[in-house]
């Protein structure tokens, strides 16, 4: 996802450019330091998403916003702030998440999240021309498995284990990169030590205090759903 920062503090801009860095799906291709230098680097970029600050002289974020829908390609909007008052106006314009100031690891994180689910039918598209498989080494040979046939990817330890139907693996990638990889499949992360393939979910059962585990398809044991997951692995599973 090609990405344009646009904040009039130095400081805040170095710091979401550091935090976007630990995610290899997103790259930075451009600052700006006001809304009228934003706009003009948009129009020659025209990137995939705008991280924006709304509090700048001359033109603010939300003006810039408003002028961005009118493109023939609208970039995502992230709106990047310290000013809580102007989330529904944000909302109003579908920003695609609203952060605030200081920034954390966890709100990045969640924003990437949502980047990716809103990009996923546009990477979706790209992979149907071609034949993707995931390399998995196994003993002295590599294994090629359809992402479709993976029903679950677990961490334990320093181990990354991929669960098909029929076997299951263990490879050297981290949870956070097979994530990457699969965009574009009908994965979700559930917890941090789980990823799911959605299409293999029969049941999501309580476990108390706001907490869920999911059953999948072939599975025996319950998969754990971290509680600040609950709500949008149903708005992914319901209709």
């Amino acid at each position: 996802m090609r990405t344009i920062i646009i904040d009039d503090e130095p400081y805040s801009r170095d710091e979401l450019q550091h935090l976007l860095k630990a995610y290899e799906d997103i790259k930075v291709i451009g600052e700006a330091n006001s809304g009228e230098k934003g706009l003009e680097l948009i129009m020659k970029e025209t990137p995939d998403v705008v991280f924006l600050d709304i509090e700048m002289a001359g033109m603010n974020g939300m003006e810039l916003a408003e002028v961005l829908q009118n493109l023939k390609k609208t970039p995502y909007i992230v709106f990047a702030t310290a000013y809580p008052d102007y989330a529904p106006k944000a909302f109003r314009i579908e920003a695609v998440d609203y952060l605030l100031k200081p920034f954390d690891d966890t709100q990045i994180e969640e924003t990437v999240k949502r980047l990716r689910e809103r990009f996923r039918p546009e990477v979706a598209q790209s992979q149907q021309s071609k034949l993707a498989r995931l390399a998995v080494q196994d003993e002295d040979r590599i294994i090629y498995l359809n992402p479709l046939d993976i029903l679950y990817i677990s961490k334990e330890e320093r181990e990354t284990n991929i669960t098909t139907a029929k076997s299951s693996y263990t490879c050297k990638f981290p949870i956070k990169e097979l994530e990457e990889k699969l965009v574009g499949y009908p994965f979700y992360r559930v917890h941090k030590s789980f990823l799911i393939n959605l299409n293999t979910v029969e049941q999501l059962i309580p476990w108390g205090n706001g907490v869920y585990q999911v059953k999948l398809e072939n599975v025996k044991q319950a998969i754990p759903v971290s509680r600040n997951y609950v709500k949008e692995l149903r708005e992914r599973l319901e209709l």
